[in-house]
């Protein structure tokens, strides 16, 4: 459920080759042979393995080399840490079209490093390393039996000056990324590393089946449920929508800020909540302001890592927490304050066994009759202890504020962002969809935040005053779009997507708004000859939703008639009709 954002297209193939390049085998021994069950992060992340495209699953790290550095050194360095972390020792083993459930871990093996060496380096070094990087990631990993990382060296006459990492999901995450990084430069420079203190994947599996543990995913279920039942199915549900059935391909717009940091530090300060609350307050904010929502549902990818036992864990932790905050207050200091129990409560139930979620969303969503889109993730990883700011970040601290766009990357959200840095810069990476975002219009998102941030350092905002303080508009839908079981929905979109789900039959959508009482859609259908029920109606409209666009949601009731009446644009036309059969088509009554 976590996608890491690559940095464009591979462009290796645009550069000189290497001179040489020769592969190198490096034995490690060390550490007990053990075995156990998957821990719930890499029974999510194995899911996404099989399934997923693993250019998008994949994920790559660029490590710079200290000019002077062996290359012997470096081969240490990461036996040293394959030692060091089970994580990186670790298979899947499981039949051939089966899901695996349990892990191994070796107490000796082998992995590859390939060496390419050049005799200097193509113009931006640290994007070419990125780019091959990046490569690595094409291609499964075989989890039975693979080595989960994919390590080139780049050196120039011999001398390393890069290493450039694709990792599997399944061992790794953009958190383990940073550790893995932060130790591997700290052997390089002779430092001896501390103690573990957090659990190796083993026994957190062992924590996570534990009373406790599944008492903690229980709770975590109850708590999705309950927000997949009331919280709105998409945030950007509006007439352009997302494209049917595609992600989208999105460019990177990072924002590199210190007028965005003082400003974060000043209202942390005045309010007296910490920076992470803050930011997190005016990202909600801004996000319902634009999608025009009455709140905000994001996932929180980076989580699940405040916990001591976790924290510094090499393994994959990749579960979203469901931040739903509802943003109906009257002042920015408000939200700021319901933002902190908000934000811990989500972390408290960021840890649940995937495949019960997956079970628990489909039947939910059937139930309800919507389709929960994963519209917004918002990645806060400035707290790590190396973060992955890319190999030119450090370099670039000057800049009072600058937009810049970098590469396109497969986008499956509507609006995804990565907090690098909140100090001295403001340093985000946004993702968003160009179905709902102009360029113009991402650019406006990002700085617009600056500006809520520098308006609430100075006092309290007016959340009716989020437009004028921001520059951001909300968005806008016609007249007969409207607020239904607390999504935006537009009877038409309704109309058209069950008329193709019920194989062209003539469809009527009736709005009822009863006083005092959320607006109802009832379906009138007409059958002719063909055999259909309310059940049916529903489950073919369900299949549809997810890649029908945006604004459609299953009407609470579905009458089925003979033939349309002579008028078939007038509801009253339809409701003198002689019902056939009527009914909710879903497995509980709603």
């Amino acid at each position: 459920m976590t996608p890491t954002p690559a940095v464009g297209k591979d462009t290796m193939h645009q550069n000189p080759p290497p001179l040489t390049t020769t592969t190198v085998t490096v034995a490690y021994a060390g550490g007990d042979e053990r075995r156990g069950p998957v821990t719930m992060g890499q029974a999510n992340m194995i899911r996404c393995i099989l399934r997923d495209d693993p250019t998008h699953i994949n994920i790559h790290d660029v490590w710079p080399v200290p000019e002077g550095t062996t290359s012997a050194a470096v081969t240490d360095a990461l036996r040293a840490l394959a030692v060091r972390h089970e994580g990186l020792r670790t298979t899947f083993p499981h039949p051939p079209g089966a899901t695996p459930v349990d892990q191994v871990v070796a107490s000796e093996g082998t992995f590859t490093v390939t060496v390419l060496d050049h005799a200097e380096l193509p113009g931006d070094p640290a994007e070419y390393a990125e780019s091959v990087a990046r490569a690595a990631r094409a291609g499964r990993f075989a989890l039975e039996r693979e080595f989960p990382v994919r390590i080139t060296l780049l050196t120039v006459t011999g001398q390393p000056a890069y290493v450039a990492l694709a990792f599997s999901h399944a061992v790794a995450d953009g958190s383990a990324m940073a550790i893995l990084r932060e130790e591997f430069a700290e052997l390089l420079a002779g430092k001896e590393l501390p103690e573990l203190t957090s659990l190796p994947p083993v026994d957190l599996a062992a924590v996570e089946a534990s009373p406790a543990g599944l008492r903690k995913s229980e709770a975590s279920l109850r708590y999705w449920e309950r927000v997949l039942r009331t919280g709105p199915q998409e945030m950007f549900a509006e007439p352009r929508g997302r494209r049917p059935g595609t992600d989208e391909e999105a460019r990177q717009l990072t924002l590199r800020s210190r007028r965005g940091a003082r400003a974060l530090a000043g209202a942390a300060r005045r309010t007296g909540h910490p920076e992470a609350t803050v930011l997190m307050a005016a990202w909600c904010a801004l996000v319902a302001h634009r999608a025009g929502q009455d709140s905000c549902v994001t996932a929180v990818p980076s989580a699940n890592r405040f916990h001591a036992r976790v924290a510094r864990s090499v393994t994959t932790t990749s579960q979203d927490a469901l931040l739903h905050l509802d943003v109906r207050v009257e002042t920015f200091d408000a939200l700021v304050a319901r933002t902190w129990g908000a934000v811990l409560n989500a972390y408290r139930h960021s840890q649940f066994d995937s495949v019960r979620l997956w079970e628990m969303i489909d039947r939910v969503t059937a139930e309800r009759g919507s389709h929960f889109g994963r519209d917004v993730v918002f990645n806060d990883v400035s707290a790590l202890p190396a973060p992955l700011l890319g190999t030119d970040a450090q370099e670039r601290d000057d800049a009072e504020q600058e937009l810049t766009w970098g590469p396109p990357q497969a986008l499956p959200t509507r609006l995804l962002a990565f907090t690098y840095r909140t100090a001295p810069q403001l340093h985000i990476s946004l993702w968003a969809a160009p179905s709902v975002f102009t360029p113009e219009e991402a650019e406006g998102f990002l700085s617009g935040l600056v500006l809520l941030l520098e308006a609430a350092a100075a006092g309290d905002v007016p959340m009716k005053a989020l437009a004028e303080v921001t520059g951001v508009r909300p968005a806008e839908r016609g007249p007969d779009w409207l607020r239904v079981d607390g999504c935006w929905v537009s009877p038409d979109a309704v109309r058209e997507t069950l008329g193709r789900a019920v194989g062209g039959l003539p469809v009527r959508v009736q709005v009822t708004e009863a006083s005092g009482a959320e607006p109802h859609l009832t379906a009138y259908i007409a059958c002719g000859e063909t055999p259909l029920t309310p059940t049916e109606a529903h489950r073919a409209l369900t299949a549809l939703i997810p890649a029908a666009g945006s604004g459609v949601l299953a009407p609470h009731r579905y009458v089925l008639v003979e033939n349309p009446p002579a008028e078939p644009d007038r509801s009253d036309a339809w409701r003198r009709l002689n019902t056939i059969d009527e009914g909710t088509g879903r497995s509980r009554q709603v």
